[in-house]
């Protein structure tokens, strides 16, 4: 429709630049799944590939320490950890650009399968740390010790958030109710990651680390920038209520 100036009527969200297809970075619909295409095109399209490079890269830095050397009981934790992350990664990636509702109700769906995967993943690694210390002793003495219990404390939280306000609405008054909090789980959400990759880096300075696996803090710095690099310009500003 065009106005008595003949210039054509626009989204009053259009032109302030909070369309909720517009993305922190980049022009709106720049990260959004086009019709027809599979859910799973989510976890690389935009800058995804460059998230899914940063992760991956974490995970092999990791993994390959852990591997190439010989396994004990506590190789498990940094593994199970790691892996948790790659999860929690990959479920934020699939539902950044979905916008209809059919894309949305599957991208939860996924979304959650991911994350529950992510915490028993999670929760897997906190047990063997804890039940390593009763063997050998230790407390919550290191950053990275007190980092990580807040983490999975959060990491938690976050998944039974997540799940309840989707999933038991009620439980807060009411869909509209359950709805006003989405925007804090997403923000929280990226929050919670970037203290897991935090976590990652506080390891490097055990002295486990240090005089056994070797893994160097820039190298772990640098992919977790990385991945950041790619997840957070796929942000919707919308979804976050800017």
């Amino acid at each position: 429709m065009a106005s008595s100036t003949g210039i054509p009527d626009q989204n009053p969200e259009t032109l302030l630049g909070r369309g909720e297809e517009e993305p922190l970075l980049g022009r709106p619909g720049d990260v959004k799944q086009e019709d027809g295409k599979p859910l799973w095109a989510n976890l690389w399209i935009g800058t995804g590939v460059v998230a899914q490079a940063g992760i991956w890269i974490l995970a092999a830095i990791v993994w390959g320490a852990i591997f190439s050397h010989p396994l004990i009981f506590f190789s498990a934790h940094p593994l199970l950890n790691s892996a948790g992350l790659l999860l929690a990664t990959q479920a934020a990636l699939i539902l950044q650009p979905t916008h209809t509702p059919d894309q949305k109700r599957h991208g939860t769906y996924i979304h959650a399968v991911l994350h529950l995967l992510s915490v028993a993943s999670l929760l897997a690694g906190l047990i063997v740390i804890e039940r390593n210390k009763l063997g050998h002793g230790g407390n919550l003495q290191s950053p990275h010790a007190i980092l990580g219990l807040v983490t999975y404390i959060l990491f938690l939280l976050q998944a039974l958030v997540g799940f309840t306000q989707y999933f038991t609405p009620k439980l807060y008054g009411g869909v509209e109710n359950a709805k006003k909090v989405y925007k804090y789980h997403r923000a929280s959400g990226y929050v919670i990651l970037t203290a897991g990759l935090a976590t990652v880096a506080a390891a490097t300075q055990t002295t486990y680390n240090q005089t056994i696996l070797g893994i160097q803090l820039w190298a772990v710095i640098v992919a977790g920038v990385i991945t950041l690099a790619g997840l957070l310009p796929r942000v919707k500003k919308q979804k976050l209520g800017l």
